[in-house]
């Protein structure tokens, strides 16, 4: 898996994070893993739960704002979070994601919260080949 790092000093009511992958599906996976990283302790999710997400959006950068912001929309809708996924993009423009994510509901007596994502904004938004591999900036409205 990638790697990601909360960054204190990017917005004041906002959570950033700086999200690295060797690849790009495995920069999608590590995104979905941050985000429900930032929503809650995932070691404390009800039992697994799986579901297949399909997305499609005209440019890869806006693939990763429709990707979090899906989550997003689930954990609010549901009361599910998924901090792992396994993903393929295809395409060229459109892209293509199709992504089976595992997770769990939030329970109020077992689930330990963290912070309330309402959704992705596009301050510093940005996503990026770097050598190789893909990096993002992604700045979350809490």
């Amino acid at each position: 898996m990638g790697r990601y790092v909360f960054l204190d000093d990017i917005a004041l009511a906002d959570c950033a994070v700086d999200i690295d992958g060797d690849s790009l599906e495995d920069l999608f996976e590590t995104a979905a893993a941050a985000l429900a990283a930032l929503m809650v302790d995932p070691a404390t999710l009800a039992p697994a739960d799986d579901q297949e997400i399909v997305l499609e959006a005209p440019e890869l950068d806006m693939l990763l704002y429709d990707w979090l912001s899906e989550l997003i929309f689930l954990k609010d809708r549901d009361s599910r979070v998924f901090p792992r996924a396994h993903v393929r993009i295809t395409g060229a423009g459109p892209y293509r994601l199709a992504a089976r994510v595992e997770g769990g509901a939030i329970d109020p007596g077992r689930t330990a919260l963290g912070a309330d994502p309402k959704a992705v904004t596009f301050h510093q938004f940005a996503l990026r080949p770097v050598n190789g591999a893909w990096h993002a900036r992604v700045v979350i409205d809490i």
